[in-house]
């Protein structure tokens, strides 16, 4: 038989399956050499741009990290040495221990020092960020007028926060008060317990606790700091003899002077300013001194007593005010310029009855 005879009778042969694609081409060995090749060779091109991005990061890296202990460290140092030199001169006095508050001392320089750290911590580390991003050909110019227009808005929405926080800063570096203080900070008055950056916590004259925001606080009058006056004025008799009264009260101020505690608390001799007003029948003499701050209302309240008791002795009268009748004047009559009684006081007078209303009962009745 022949060829196409015997295909006719073995019948049409099978047609290729779905899955089987006639375009579908196996990669060779060349093929997969070929591609190694091409990364081979582009990782060898550019190896190098990797390895000097990888070695400034961490070189920029390293030196941050570096920078930065050495500025904390320095810091920490700097406030050490601040304290041993302010302790070393008001050491060994008696006057420096009561100056100086070791607890207003420490809580000063933690603050002072926890700003300075916060800062430099913030420059270095905001700046090494930069540097990375930088060496990445990362461009900044979006990133940083992003950032300055978040800064804007959390500025304006947070501005009480930043005002106090600010004013706390120049608080603490300026010294106006610390622990210890009796301060006036216009909305609140008291002994100052805690400084912080933001607020301020005061001890009230009643016991109660004051917190003060920083950005409030428009004025201070720090009681406690320098010194403070204590002031006396004794009201006498016009009559008084004025040397016998200088000699009494400056005795009283020698003697008071000498004395313990009081020498320690006054820190300049007591002075007898002389009249400090004249009128008819009375004069005041003023005294003064200068005390430690905080202790002039006791040293007044002594200074009082012990003029009241040497006037006893030497019979000078301390009169109770300036218009105080002095003893033996006759006291006017109060109701001497008072004008006698009406008529009218009396109900049964004839006009008293007259200026009566007529009651219905009092009418007259019609015929």
């Amino acid at each position: 038989m022949s060829l196409p005879a015997v295909l006719l009778a073995a019948g049409p042969s099978p047609s290729p399956s779905p899955s089987e694609s006639p375009n579908v081409t196996v990669p060779t060995f060349q093929d997969a050499q070929q591609s190694a090749n091409q990364a081979a060779s582009w990782v060898e091109q550019n190896w190098s741009t990797w390895l000097a991005i990888g070695l400034r990061v961490v070189l920029i890296l390293v030196i941050a990290g570096v920078l930065r202990v050495v500025v904390r460290r320095a810091i920490t140092k700097l406030i050490d040495r601040m304290n041993r030199t302010a302790a070393q001169q008001t050491g060994g006095t008696a006057l420096g221990g009561l100056l100086v508050n070791a607890e207003r001392r420490r809580q000063r320089s933690a603050a002072i020092g926890s700003v300075l750290r916060s800062v430099a911590s913030f420059l270095i580390l905001g700046t090494a960020a930069l540097m990375v991003l930088a060496t990445f050909q990362i461009n900044l110019a979006p990133l940083l007028a992003s950032a300055g227009v978040a800064g804007v808005a959390v500025g304006f929405g947070a501005r009480n926060l930043v005002t106090d926080f600010l004013s706390g800063v120049f608080m603490i570096l300026e010294d106006q008060y610390g622990v210890g203080d009796e301060i006036d900070a216009g909305v609140a008055t008291g002994e100052v317990i805690e400084v912080g950056l933001r607020v301020t916590k005061l001890r009230g004259p009643n016991g109660a606790i004051w917190y003060v925001r920083n950005g409030e606080v428009k004025r201070i009058g720090n009681l406690s700091q320098g010194w403070a006056t204590a002031g006396v004025d004794v009201t006498v008799r016009a009559s008084e003899d004025l040397d016998r009264l200088k000699a009494t009260l400056t005795e009283v101020a020698e003697k008071m002077s000498k004395e313990e505690p009081w020498n320690e608390l006054l820190w300049s001799p007591i002075e007898v300013l002389g009249l400090d007003s004249v009128l008819i029948d009375s004069m005041v003499v003023r005294v003064s001194a200068k005390t430690m701050p905080g202790r002039s209302v006791t040293v007044e309240r002594e200074l009082r007593w012990r003029i009241k008791r040497a006037f006893d002795e030497a019979d000078i009268r301390i009169v109770g005010g300036a218009t105080a009748p002095a003893e033996g004047d006759t006291v006017p009559d109060p109701t001497a310029s008072v004008a006698a009684p009406s008529v009218y006081s009396n109900a049964a007078s004839p006009q008293a009855e007259a200026a009566t209303p007529i009651t219905p009962s009092q009418r007259p009745t019609g015929k």
